[in-house]
């Protein structure tokens, strides 16, 4: 019941900032970060933003989840792709329900849909998120699980900025879609634990 309870911490956050959202009470922090990050811009940074933003494109994260099927066992195949799932279908759902626009800022990449929240930053979440995790209760290299758990710490958050950055998201949607996401990986990772049995199998460790 605590875990539930530290878990909802994350949704009642996404809540707050939807909340907010339809209040129209958000634009002025949309605005000052994204007046921030916008002036960040410049060649370089507009290479290397572009090429982090496609971290989260459907297209790779399909060939690694797929990668990682191929090699997890069976429990922890259940728990990405449920958390993968429900991610994608709560996102979709969610943005349909909401409807708010795309910025109106010069964009360096072509998007549809709507924005809030961001199916990159909670993909980038289920994704990258489970892995860290994984790391962390697989991993027995204590330098290695450091090295690695920073750097799946830096891409999430990264992929999360590019977003904004090549001018398709406003902030509060990769904090209200990072939110959710953990939200949706930790209950499905709470779930396994109580219910099906510890998923540290020695077999189809990675």
């Amino acid at each position: 019941m605590k875990k539930i309870i530290k878990n909802s911490i994350f949704l009642i956050l996404y809540l707050i900032i939807m909340i907010m959202l339809l209040l129209d009470k958000v634009s002025f922090l949309d605005n000052y970060i994204y007046k921030i990050i916008y002036g960040l811009r410049n060649n370089i940074w507009d290479f290397i933003f572009i090429n982090i933003t496609k971290m989260g494109n459907i297209t790779i994260v399909l060939l690694i989840i797929i990668v990682l099927l191929l090699k997890l066992n069976r429990k922890n195949q259940e728990i990405l792709s449920f958390t993968v799932i429900i991610t994608v279908l709560s996102n979709q759902i969610i943005k349909y329900i909401i409807k708010r626009p795309r910025p109106n800022h010069i964009r360096l990449i072509k998007q549809g849909g709507y924005s809030f929240p961001s199916g990159h930053a909670m993909i980038s979440i289920a994704l990258y998120g489970f892995l860290l995790y994984y790391i962390q209760i697989n991993c027995k290299n204590k330098k290695k699980k450091v090295l690695l758990s920073l750097l799946l710490t830096i891409l999430i958050l990264t992929i999360g900025c590019s977003r904004i950055y090549v001018g398709v998201h406003y902030p509060t949607d990769i904090i209200g879609g990072y939110c959710l996401s953990i939200y949706i990986l930790k209950m499905v990772i709470y779930f396994y634990q109580e219910h099906r049995g510890s998923f540290n199998e020695k077999n189809g460790n990675l």
